[in-house]
């Protein structure tokens, strides 16, 4: 799809030069008029080559017997009619014009035709239409939210309470300057809020200016980068001053990374574009100038990329972290959400706020709407707990395949996978709790088995992390002891399981034999803002020693989930049998099953 710029480019030079080709023709078919001197007008009626003329007053102009025209001014000759009679010259006479510029106006109709056509382009474009850009590039492009037209306040946020009361300050303040002001203090000019996506940084910052009731402007940080240079430096000047139009005000900018990057890291160099947008805001920011009343506040998941000088105080002063919601946080934003829709009396939503640990406010937002689509396709009145639970399975583990054909061979392996999996997470003691084991394929897994904690974790133990690894080779154990073999089903598994064990060698330092070290420093490229490469800054025996650490740890996890299931292998015939007869199984239901009698294994298929 082409830009509007470049269509209405061509479009004025398309009429321009019609406009051009209209004044040639309108010239053209007039006929040439060359001035004649008198004495030469009167030797031309005498020799017989005037043909006609037209009179009016002082002025002649007429046709000669070669066809040119011509034009003379006459002084009082009192025998011209009469020479011209005599010569047969065919004589014309009006009354004198009153108008002299008619004949310069009549003349000059094309030009001020394109110069009127060229105004109305150029007010169109002063108008910010829609396709009218060509001298706007420097104008910010952001979106002036009224203190009408923002109905969002701290009502529509929730989780978020430590973030909410760090920003209350700020509303105050806009609210009542001179509060501040008479004791010398000073409003923050920044503040930036971090945090992971989908944590409400957006929703927060609309809900500061519902609540002060200012006038509110939204623009992302990518609209400032542009092709042609110093029009994000322009753009940042030009937002600035519709904020100081506006003040009391709130400028929110979403996803300051693409413009706050370290400086010294771009392509470009020092006059990289980004870069120069940088500098401008910078001294938008803390200049020489004051931006009173104009607050930036501004979002980023990368705080890590972030130019010091963006960060220092005078600009963004404050940091206001908006991290995941705890448990009591999840419950308030499932609250707020489910408002808008209709819930069964027996829906608990503390139930659904333990069973989400680490989901973000649009994580459940997406739940609770996942959850009402699924109960409007089957025509239910209200939303049930039901709807909920499998809303929530879809997004944890993907939307079911039942289309998809297994063959019962493999249909068989999956079963004992899973099982091997689930065994080893209901027999690790400090192990998350079993939330739901299935064999149907979802998403781009063939099974899959679902833990989910108690409570919200914020930091792990060797003796849990060593636990995650032996319930990430237990699907492999089942395997090779059922079946005698191994297969592809658990690459994902082992690829997990390995990462895992290199960052606690290197990263964690929870090996005995390297000690309390960390090897290997994470290389980021600013600009690209992303870890590229991990470079060796230790020596060929340290990498052979990792190595091999690496290995004892993942190899002995491995044997330990063996041994657990050469244990227990009966246990595992059965978890495996009701994999294959129910397909899905939940966590008490798995409970059921393993507590109960044993009985005989799962009968190979013919």
């Amino acid at each position: 799809m082409k830009s509007p710029l470049y269509k209405n480019l061509a479009l004025w030079m398309v009429i321009g030069l019609i406009v051009i080709v209209l004044f040639n023709v309108f010239q053209a078919s007039q006929p040439s008029r060359d001035k004649m001197v008198f004495s030469d007008f009167l030797k031309r009626v005498e020799a017989g080559e005037v043909i006609e003329v037209l009179i009016r007053g002082k002025s002649v102009s007429g046709k000669l017997a070669d066809g040119n025209s011509f034009r003379t001014f006459t002084a009082d000759y009192p025998d011209l009619i009469k020479a011209l009679k005599d010569k047969g010259v065919k004589i014309a006479v009006e009354p004198e014009d009153n108008n002299p510029w008619y004949a310069y106006v009549l003349q000059w109709v094309p030009m001020l035709l394109f110069i009127g056509v060229w105004i109305f382009f150029m007010r169109q474009m002063q108008g910010g239409g829609a396709g009218a850009k060509a001298f706007s590039f420097g104008k910010a492009r952001a979106r002036l939210f009224s203190a009408k037209q923002n109905k969002v306040t701290f009502q529509d946020v929730a989780g978020v309470e430590e973030a909410k009361e760090e920003l209350r300050e700020i509303i105050e303040f806009l609210k009542d300057p001179p509060k501040f002001q008479k004791l010398g203090g000073k409003i923050p000019k920044g503040v930036l809020l971090v945090g992971p996506p989908g944590t409400g940084k957006t929703l927060l910052a609309k809900a500061i200016a519902g609540e002060a009731n200012v006038p509110f402007f939204s623009i992302s940080g990518s609209d400032f980068v542009e092709m042609f240079v110093g029009v994000g430096a322009s753009r940042v000047r030009d937002l600035f001053e519709q904020g100081k139009k506006h003040a009391p005000c709130i400028i929110f900018m979403d996803e300051i990374d693409a413009v706050g990057r370290h400086r010294g890291a771009g392509l470009g160099g020092g006059h990289d574009e980004r870069e120069q947008t940088l500098n401008q805001l910078l001294v938008e920011m803390d200049g020489f100038e004051t931006n009173e009343g104009v607050i930036l506040i501004a979002a980023t998941n990368r705080p890590d990329v972030l130019d010091p000088a963006l960060l220092r105080p005078g600009r963004f002063d404050r940091q206001v972290v908006v991290a995941r919601p705890d448990v009591k946080g999840r419950e308030e934003i499932l609250r707020v959400h489910a408002r808008r829709i209709p819930l069964a009396p027996k829906v608990d939503l503390m139930v659904l706020a333990r069973g989400t640990s680490g989901f973000s406010g649009a994580d459940l937002a997406n739940l609770v709407n996942e959850a009402a689509l699924l109960a409007a396709r089957q025509d239910k009145k209200v939303v049930e707990m039901i709807d909920f639970e499998n809303a929530k399975d879809k997004v944890l583990m993907g939307v079911e395949r039942r289309s998809m054909i297994i063959p019962e061979s493999e249909k068989r392996t999956t079963a004992y996978h899973e099982g091997g999996h689930a065994l080893v997470a209901y027999l690790l003691p400090g192990a998350d709790p079993l939330h739901k084991v299935t064999i149907i394929p979802r998403g781009r897994a063939l099974g899959l088995t679902m833990q989910l904690p108690t409570d919200d974790r914020y930091s792990y133990s060797k003796e849990y992390l060593v636990n995650q690894i032996t319930i990430l080779l237990g699907g492999r154990s089942a395997e090779e002891i059922v079946f005698q073999q191994q297969t592809t089903g658990a690459g994902n598994d082992l690829e997990k399981a390995t990462e895992m064990a290199r960052k606690m060698v290197c990263e964690w330092g929870m090996s005995d034999k390297m000690g309390p070290l960390t090897f290997g420093k994470a290389e980021e490229h600013i600009f690209l803002g992303r870890e590229v490469s991990r470079p060796k800054d230790y020596s060929e025996e340290t990498a052979i020693l990792i190595d091999s650490e690496i290995k004892r740890i993942v190899t002995d996890c491995a044997a330990r989930a063996r041994q657990l299931l050469d244990t227990n292998l009966e246990k595992l015939h059965i978890l495996a049998r009701a994999l294959l007869e129910r397909e899905t199984l939940d966590g008490e239901e798995i409970n059921r099953i393993l507590i109960a009698r044993p009985f005989q294994e799962a009968p190979a298929p013919a």
